[in-house]
């Protein structure tokens, strides 16, 4: 069991994501594509190797992904827009410093056509609604700097039908707390700059409460540990600023166990088969944990924090000092 991160490995395994296009997984997997080179860009980038894959191709990619009906992007060549790939797509693109090459005033048009009367986003033109396509919509707005755009009030409104006793957010109006949908939408509304509609304390408790005896954490009560909650817990508690109110070494234990030692990328939790998914989330919350080399990373964006730093969107979160190695 590896005792430190294996930064080479994951850049390795990252690098090679994109060569096993005879695999039927990779084809299987197609519906994911924008946002698996979101996960492994923003995964690289906070390992200091932004570098390590082809920026052209990526920007190249990202352009034939583009729905010109829609005016959006979609997961794929040839698949309909969605606005999860549409802010990948926005996200990759200003990583890559090629933010010039999209459409921005259709992609505005598109992102706002998909708000519902009571508020909700949905993810596309089929109607599924859900607070994950909501934040989706306020962090591209935001990063597209057309954020006045958007019927703010509207829009939290419908965060606030979201909220539970226990303080958490849940999927949709009346859907039990995620940490994931806590993470949308503490998110969202920190961009908004609207943190009042949060119970900072209960909320924090739950999310505290989310440690395992392994140091995982889960995404709700009895449920297993996984590393991508790694970062949608951390996230919330660094915005709220309360990270040190779960074990950082023992998260970090956990998911240095749940490496790959051979391949390289990050699993679930230790045993199971790495995915890019859970390397990014698992790198991401190492960031956030202070573990020492990385890069810092914005916990409301999910990017690196110079480049939100650099757009002027920096709010107001407190990851762990960075440690020495």
């Amino acid at each position: 069991m590896a005792d430190k991160l294996l930064v080479p490995l994951h850049v390795s395994y990252i690098q090679n994501l994109g060569k096993s296009t005879d695999e039927l997984a990779y084809h299987l997997t197609a519906h994911l594509r924008m946002n698996g080179i979101y996960w492994g860009l923003t995964a690289l980038c906070i390992m200091g190797h932004q570098d390590a894959l082809d920026r052209d191709q990526m920007v190249t990619f990202v352009m034939s992904c583009w729905d010109d009906e829609a005016g959006a992007f979609g997961a794929h060549p040839d698949h309909d827009a969605h606005i999860l790939s549409t802010l990948s797509a926005v996200q990759i693109l200003i990583m890559q410093d090629a933010l010039d090459r999209a459409d921005i005033d259709r992609i505005v048009k598109y992102i706002l056509s998909l708000q519902q009367p009571s508020g909700v986003f949905a993810g596309d033109s089929f109607g599924e609604t859900d607070t994950r396509f909501l934040y989706c919509a306020v962090n591209a707005l935001s990063l597209l700097g057309r954020l006045s755009e958007l019927d703010v009030d509207r829009t939290v409104s419908y965060i606030r039908q979201c909220r539970n006793f226990d303080g958490g957010f849940g999927a949709t109006a009346g859907a039990e707390s995620h940490s994931a949908q806590v993470f949308v939408c503490v998110a969202a509304l920190a961009i908004l700059d609207r943190l009042d509609e949060v119970d900072h304390a209960t909320l924090c408790w739950w999310l505290s409460e989310r440690q395992l005896p392994s140091g995982g954490l889960n995404g709700r009560p009895e449920k297993l540990e996984d590393v991508c909650y790694s970062f949608w817990v951390l996230s919330a508690l660094s915005i709220l600023n309360k990270m040190t109110w779960i074990d950082a070494d023992k998260l970090v234990a956990f998911i240095l166990s749940s490496q790959d030692p051979e391949l390289g990328g990050i699993a679930d939790r230790p045993g199971d088969m790495a995915d890019v998914f859970h390397t990014q989330f698992g790198v991401a919350g190492l960031s956030l944990l202070g573990y020492p080399g990385l890069v810092d990373l914005d916990p409301v964006y999910c990017m690196p924090a110079s480049i939100i730093e650099a757009r002027g969107l920096r709010k107001g979160w407190k990851a762990l000092p960075r440690r020495s190695n």
